[in-house]
This record gives structure tokens, C-alpha cells and sequence, in this order.
């Protein structure tokens, strides 16, 4: 079995002008959520073998918080083609991975979005339609695959096991 981890990075300040889009930087609750998120993450023992991370500023920052929230910090790979991907490119470039049986991708929408729409064949039919309407910046949507090879990796292969935000953790705190 395997398990993928889709997250969205967390929210961005709005570009200066000129500014170009990959630099753009988280903003403060962006950089608020991140923890929320690590700490029930690591609670629930959402963690990842390895994390496949967008260049991009605003993606590598949100690895950067969500690391040091776990016991022992995955190893990471910050990949070129996670920036601006289609779902197939996600999918190939998952596809590669040799040795992890978790894996988190760390990057945006709409292609972190589509891909995990994609993928889900099951799970929960309310989280499966709150996931099919939006994919908030730092939501995770967790899938179980059915496999033991990431090259077996296809659309509708995928289990929901979960989809959270920090909002979603908040409230359920509350």
C-alpha cells in the first residue's frame, strides 16, 4: 500500500508589482496555518518518507514550517516540474518514485487540486465532495493507493483517507 500526500502550500501575500508569481512569499497566516497543520499531521501520523516540493518561494517556505513538526524531519527534493504542473506531469513525476511508501507533494493549484480529483475513486462521500469543490490553500487531501509500485499510479486509484485544513482542524477543535 502507499500513500500520498497532496498539500497546497499556505497563503501568499498579494504580488508587488513586477513581482514575479514564483517569488511571491507566504503570508502571516500562511505562515500561522503551517503549524496547525504539522502539529496534527504528526499527531496522526500523517508523515512522509519523503516530500517532493515546488521551487517556487511560497511552496519552500511551507515546507520549511511544516518540517520541524515532526519527530524526524523527511527527507525532501525540491522538483522543477511541481511549479505550474498539469495533473499528468504530477502523476508521471509520482510515478518515478522508487523507495517511498509515503509520499507528500507540496504545491498549487489548480494541478494539486485536479490531480487529487483524479485520483480519488472512494472514501468518505462528504469529504469526497467538499475536496471536488475546493482545495484551500493549506489543505491536505490524503489518498491510500491500493499498490506497492508508484509507477502503477493512474486516475481513480486512490482511497480518501482524509482532507483537512487548519480551518477544518480549528473548528473541530472548538
Amino acid at each position: 500500500m502507499r500513500r500520498l500526500m497532496l498539500l497546497r502550500h499556505a497563503k501568499t501575500e498579494r504580488p508587488e508589482p513586477g513581482e514575479p508569481d514564483r517569488e511571491r512569499k507566504l503570508a502571516k497566516r500562511g505562515r500561522t496555518d503551517v503549524p496547525v497543520l504539522g502539529a496534527y499531521m504528526a499527531r496522526h501520523g500523517l508523515v512522509p518518507e519523503l516530500a517532493l516540493v515546488s521551487p517556487a518561494t511560497r511552496a519552500k517556505e511551507t515546507w520549511t514550517l511544516l518540517a520541524p513538526c515532526f519527530a524526524r524531519t523527511p527527507k525532501a527534493a525540491y522538483e522543477e516540474r511541481i511549479y505550474n504542473a498539469a495533473p499528468e506531469t504530477l502523476m508521471g513525476l509520482i510515478a518515478e518514485i522508487k523507495a517511498a511508501r509515503s509520499l507528500l507533494v507540496v504545491g498549487h493549484n489548480p494541478g494539486i487540486h485536479d490531480l487529487a480529483v483524479r485520483l480519488i475513486a472512494a472514501g468518505e462521500a462528504a469529504a469526497r465532495e467538499r475536496v471536488t469543490e475546493k482545495l484551500p490553500t493549506s489543505g491536505l487531501v490524503v489518498i491510500d493507493l491500493a499498490f506497492d509500485d508508484w509507477s502503477r499510479l493512474h486516475a481513480r486509484a486512490g482511497r480518501l483517507e482524509r482532507f483537512v485544513s487548519p480551518r477544518l482542524i480549528v473548528a473541530a477543535t472548538e
